[in-house]
């Protein structure tokens, strides 16, 4: 999804971490017919996040039901083995994080070359200067809001000051590189994350826990 005015639109990728698992299907449906975006689905490997939670079979059978492209998060050490999994699984875009990545570079151009967009991720501690050297290669970047691997977690603050270090740095080297906030986020500072420069908000509790899901989603685009 190529779009000269990509920063003008705000777009929303519930996470399914936060659906019901044993309804999966029928919340996948739901945000088929929702103003949603993109469908996030956060894959942990149980080494690099203390959890575990979706792999390769769940990722494809996602796939199947979902009308929306897959926005895939990848929290797993040396994310380059799973590339080509995850591109027969059905990813749209596959977003790695950098500090699990000791060829990042090599990783980015093997999900392009798997006709993936490709995403890199930064935890709350990592400093966005580390992606000088590896924007241009980038279709995602995702700033993690809060410490990656459990839901429900409490909003960063710091993370403003972030994204007004990478804004600058990405519309001088990849003006088409969207960038994406993912953690404690809400219709209470989804607007602020939007004007910070934010491109895609990524939202699990704040979409399945509240009574309408669908009203919450075009709330957040608001």
């Amino acid at each position: 999804m190529r779009c000269h005015n990509i920063h003008t639109m705000k777009l929303v990728s519930p996470s399914l971490l936060s659906a019901n698992f044993g309804e999966l299907r029928r919340d996948i449906e739901m945000l088929n017919e929702s103003e949603a975006d993109f469908l996030h689905v956060d894959v942990m490997d149980g080494m690099f996040v203390p959890n575990i939670s979706f792999g390769q079979p769940i990722v494809k059978h996602i796939k199947r039901h979902a009308r929306k492209p897959l926005d895939v998060h990848l929290m797993a050490v040396d994310p380059g083995r799973y590339v080509t999994d995850f591109a027969d699984a059905g990813a749209d875009i596959l977003t790695v994080h950098t500090e699990a990545c000791t060829h990042l570079d090599r990783v980015l151009h093997a999900i392009k070359d798997r006709g993936m967009r490709a995403g890199v991720a930064l935890n709350p501690a990592t400093p966005v200067i580390l992606l000088e050297d590896v924007l241009q290669l980038c279709d995602l970047v995702l700033i993690m809001s809060v410490n990656p691997g459990f839901g429900g977690q409490k909003f960063i603050d710091n993370t403003y000051n972030k994204l007004e270090a990478l804004r600058p740095m990405r519309d001088r080297k990849n003006p088409d590189c969207m960038i994406e906030v993912d953690g404690g986020v809400n219709t209470r500072n989804a607007a602020v994350l939007f004007d910070a420069g934010a491109d895609v908000l990524v939202a699990g509790n704040a979409v399945f826990a509240s009574e309408n899901p669908k009203e919450t989603i075009h709330m957040l685009k608001q």
